[in-house]
């Protein structure tokens, strides 16, 4: 028996053509689908003075001043791996930080958070859903008007960025 490696080059859809010239002959199509490596969804959001709105590259355009400090935007959305993640992001807009915090069943927030240019963390057990988070770090937030490139994905290395699969989440506070 051959086995035989496919690496997905872009994220995607496409078929895989398996054939066989033996008699006798077999051919099959099985489709493949390349997700993209930055496990975050998000997408346009409202809320707490800020707006969020999805570029055609797949990153964030954020306007508006927010209403306090540790106040801004939130998605919620089913994790997608365990074991250990990096948030990095390698465009930012001063006085705006970015985290990922993890919750359990209940929506309720556990142990330990992933920020962007930190070190990587584990995912803690029981978790089921991870909310992204763009809150002012400012005591006295100003107004903002910029884009974000933010990028979750397993492992310890964080690799250049690329559009998460969904960028049609809804957002807010």
């Amino acid at each position: 028996m051959t086995t035989i490696t496919i690496t997905g080059k872009k994220p995607g859809k496409t078929d895989v053509t398996i054939s066989s010239t033996v008699n006798p002959a077999v051919k099959t199509d099985v489709p493949v689908t390349v997700l993209s490596r930055n496990l975050l969804s998000y997408g346009p959001a409202e809320g707490n003075g800020l707006t969020a709105t999805v570029n055609t590259d797949g990153s964030l355009h954020v306007t508006g001043a927010a209403a306090r400090q540790w106040a801004g935007l939130v998605w919620t959305f089913p994790c997608p791996v365990q074991g250990t993640v990096i948030l990095r992001d390698p465009t930012f807009i001063a006085g705006l930080s970015t985290s990922v915090k993890f919750l359990d069943a209940k929506g309720h927030q556990l142990d330990g958070q992933v920020t962007s240019g930190g070190n990587a963390v584990a995912i803690p057990a029981g978790t089921v859903s991870l909310r992204f988070e763009i809150l002012s770090s400012e005591a006295t937030p100003t107004a903002k008007d910029g884009d974000l490139r933010v990028q979750l994905e397993s492992g310890d290395t964080a690799h250049e960025w690329m559009r998460p699969d969904n960028t049609s989440l809804r957002g807010g506070n």
